[in-house]
């Protein structure tokens, strides 16, 4: 038999403490603000009927990055490849009877089938925070105001990230009214302007004349739609768009956030469109601004119409959704992962230098804990040296000290690993 590889699978990790200390403080971050706010932990089975997804998530999400799988009778499944469907299929279960606005948010992991790459996994994690039940645009200026201060409770430079803000509305405005695509023209061209970053001019008129057969006036147009760097340019370019809902609400968005103080983080972007077919409001990207890790780190948006898929009525939802490898990359690219370690309580090495004083040492080390310490006592029998070696390797922040000199004295020694050093402690 051939020996097996001792590997994660291509496009997973596998999390040693060091690793998982990272992300935990990056979980702890994120519950901690959705918490803040009054959002409710929940979590959701890890498949779903395929058709869930490939209804909404968009060409790609829904259909070759799937990992499916069949039952015993037939059905096919996948596993989620991200949580929008997967929750607001549970919510049309209890959303009669839930007073609303229900705030919900869970930290959960998600598959796709998809090429590895820096900041894409196979596996990842996400946090997803929504609102449901609320079609005010208050709803969507607080899913951007947690946004941000997720972002912000990880103490980041000024200039770190920016988060760019656009609005569905607004996008089919120009698309229905300026532009006058039809309706088969439609999906083709919305995808084709999410790609407008990683395309050059060329290249973009290219593709609108052929895959979404545009004419050349449509397309100016577009383009016109997509180089307007605010509120001012569009109207300046576009006219027709003056006085149209989804501009309204990108300006009474961005109004509030700068009176909140957040003016420095936020700017209004039309190429942010975001390729899920089942955003019809505004919709948002934060972007590092990492010069060696410039990218979009997450997004979310609003989504009203997606209950319908499960024969419900639909309601007003509106969503976010950060990810741990990105929100990783972006730490350790403005040199804070440090602070995964702050806040950590104080830990203690307990080594057994003698067997016959284990029971005092036990007492010792259950004290510690019970005082909000880590205690980790030595289940061997061990020399100083050894100890103090293991202690340094582990980075453990003291090691208490019993041996028969310190029980002569009645005490017990701490020794603070980087300082050097030693305190006794008389033994009770």
């Amino acid at each position: 038999m051939n020996k097996l590889s001792n590997q994660p699978p291509k496009g997973t990790s596998d999390w040693l403490p060091g690793e998982f200390q990272i992300r935990k403080y990056i979980f702890d971050t994120w519950r901690k603000v959705c918490t803040s706010f009054g959002y409710e932990e929940y979590l959701t089975p890890q498949i779903e009927l395929a058709d869930v997804y490939r209804a909404k998530s968009g060409e790609d999400l829904g259909g070759k990055e799937l990992w499916t799988l069949t039952d015993l009778k037939g059905r096919e499944f996948a596993i989620r490849p991200e949580m929008t469907p997967s929750v607001t299929r549970m919510v049309t279960r209890i959303y009669q009877d839930t007073p609303k606005p229900i705030r919900l948010f869970s930290i959960a992991n998600f598959m796709r089938n998809e090429k590895p790459q820096r900041g894409r996994n196979r596996e990842f994690w996400q946090l997803n925070f929504d609102i449901f039940g609320v079609d005010s645009v208050n709803a969507d200026i607080e899913v951007l105001q947690v946004a941000l201060e997720i972002m912000l409770g990880f103490n980041p430079p000024k200039g770190s990230f920016v988060m760019y803000i656009n609005n569905r509305r607004l996008i089919d405005y120009v698309l229905n009214e300026v532009v006058s695509v039809t309706e088969e023209q439609r999906t083709q061209t919305v995808r084709i302007l999410d790609k407008w970053e990683k395309l050059n001019e060329e290249e973009f008129a290219k593709r609108l004349k052929e895959d979404a057969a545009l004419n050349d006036d449509q397309i100016e147009s577009l383009k016109k739609f997509m180089q307007s760097q605010n509120g001012e340019d569009l109207v300046k370019n576009l006219p027709e768009i003056e006085g149209s809902e989804g501009l309204k609400e990108i300006n009474e968005t961005m109004e509030a956030l700068n009176e909140m103080g957040y003016s420095e983080w936020i700017s209004f972007n039309p190429s942010v469109i975001r390729g899920f077919d089942y955003y019809d409001g505004m919709v948002f990207e934060v972007f590092d601004k990492n010069p060696e890790n410039s990218r979009s780190m997450f997004g979310g948006g609003r989504y009203n119409g997606l209950a319908a898929l499960f024969g419900s009525q639909s309601f007003p939802a509106t969503g976010c959704a950060p990810g741990d490898e990105t929100t990783r990359l972006f730490l350790e690219g403005w040199n804070l992962l440090d602070q995964a370690k702050e806040n950590k309580p104080k830990s203690y090495y307990l080594p057994l230098l003698d067997e016959s004083f284990v029971d005092i040492r036990d007492s010792i080390s259950t004290t510690l804990r019970k005082d909000g310490n880590i205690a980790i006592d030595g289940l061997e029998e061990q020399r100083l040296g050894k100890a103090l070696e293991w202690t340094d390797k582990k980075e453990i922040d003291y090691v208490v000290i019993l041996g028969e000199e310190e029980k002569s004295r009645g005490v017990y020694k701490i020794k603070d690993m980087k300082s050097g050093v030693e305190e006794d402690i008389n033994l009770d």
